[in-house]
């Protein structure tokens, strides 16, 4: 019988049963996203330290920091970008994050979008990744996460509406 390749959706699956015993991880990440006049978006990937897969600025709880308020220190300290992060969520993905001591758990991270006001070029990991500004949909085609790239997905529309009035 040949080896079967575990799709990203299969190795998600597999973590259901962790799920529903309230035994996944919490993170929060900003989409960090530009604007180019009135009709042209572009969102910032960046590579994770571990793997080099292209992935969105996220990080762990801070005490005393709103989930938004800890998208904006990542973003940051992640990619050099400064900027206000929505405090409502954008959206939600889950993963499968591994540990240092290799244990697979997943994580449900909570996504806010984050205009980028300011890129500064030194930043505390620019040593450790690499960064791409692309736009949304192509963007959505280098990450893994099936529900990352919807988000991704939503973003042009979303930023690029014209305001109520």
């Amino acid at each position: 019988m040949p080896k079967q390749t575990r799709t990203y959706l299969g190795r998600l699956a597999s973590a259901t049963e962790q799920l529903f015993r309230g035994e996944a991880i919490e993170q929060f990440a900003a989409i960090c996203y530009r604007k180019f006049g009135d009709n042209a978006v572009q969102v910032l990937l960046i590579t994770s330290r571990e793997s080099g897969r292209w992935i969105v600025p996220k990080g762990w709880p801070i005490a005393k920091l709103a989930p938004h308020q800890v998208a904006e220190r990542e973003a940051w300290e992640e990619a050099g970008v400064k900027g206000k992060a929505k405090k409502r969520p954008f959206g939600f993905y889950t993963y499968i994050k591994t540990r240092a001591d290799g244990e697979r758990v997943p994580s449900i991270v909570q996504v806010h979008l984050l205009e980028a006001r300011e890129i500064d070029e030194n930043f505390p990991e620019q040593k450790q990744r690499s960064s791409q500004w692309l736009p949304p949909l192509e963007a959505a085609v280098f990450v893994r996460e099936p529900e990352l790239k919807s988000l991704l997905g939503k973003v042009e529309r979303t930023v690029l509406k014209p305001p109520k009035v």
